[in-house]
């Protein structure tokens, strides 16, 4: 009960800010053409995806975030793994990589684009950028959250790398990179929308950015609720796979 409680709450909180975006618009409090209506946004929202050129772009961007995904994921992890495993590594590359975490990756753009022209390398590249620093963080940190007399009883039994990566590592670990797959997909996501604002010719963000320049504010907004329900999708997914993984935690 208290669980459906809280998710009845959640839904309440969600609806009455719509009911506030409506009211707002439809009573003139703020001007309609600044902030049109939700319902007119969301009939907007339904229109533009009845249309093949926002599939086709919704699709353009479904591959940049995914393929940028794809690569950041397994080398951050890589890079994080042998970081955290060697003090030496740990202790000079850790304070690096906190400041390049802080440094706004947006100031990087223009040179990927220098770099790699503009196409689905550039954002490819700027989503992999955006995500990566944030995944060897977090992989550093679960690799360091593992117990040591969990590695002192599989190594003292005589197990393998592999066998201790497989069976100590992973299980105390995955709770861990779940939640941080969640973060590095909202930071991968940003950096191919951005770089699709930025400098492109086709994908979501592009569409976005020509919605904004030309004034048409349903669309504008349209869009940005399509972006946002497609990050809390995500999210909502990657935290039912680590509510099933919870038992794993040790």
């Amino acid at each position: 009960m208290a669980g459906l409680g809280i998710k009845l709450a959640r839904f309440a909180i969600v609806l009455a800010i719509f009911a506030l975006w409506e009211i707002l618009s439809r009573t003139g409090l703020v001007n309609p053409r600044l902030l049109p209506s939700a319902s007119d946004t969301l009939s907007t929202l339904g229109d533009l995806l009845q249309r093949a050129g926002v599939r086709n772009d919704l699709a353009v961007t479904a591959r940049e975030v995914l393929t940028a995904f794809a690569l950041a994921v397994p080398v951050g992890a890589l890079i994080g793994y042998l970081i955290a495993e060697h003090r030496y590594f740990a202790d000079v590359m850790k304070p690096l990589l906190f400041f390049a975490f802080s440094i706004p990756k947006s100031i990087f753009l223009p040179m990927f684009i220098l770099v790699f022209g503009v196409g689905f390398a550039q954002k490819v590249g700027f989503g992999f950028f955006s995500t990566i620093f944030i995944v060897i963080m977090s992989t550093t940190t679960a690799v360091e959250s593992v117990k040591v007399d969990h590695l002192k009883v599989a190594r003292s039994y005589g197990a393998t790398a592999t066998q201790t990566a497989l069976r100590v590592y992973l299980p105390s670990m995955l709770p861990v990179l779940l939640e941080a797959l969640r973060i590095s997909m909202i930071f991968n996501l940003t950096g191919v929308i951005l770089a699709e604002m930025y400098a492109s010719r086709d994908g979501i963000g592009h569409q976005i950015a020509s919605w904004g320049e030309n004034f048409q504010m349903k669309q504008l907004l349209a869009g940005v609720v399509m972006i946002a329900v497609i990050a809390m999708t995500f999210n909502e997914l990657v935290r039912w796979v680590e509510t099933r993984c919870s038992h794993w935690r040790t």
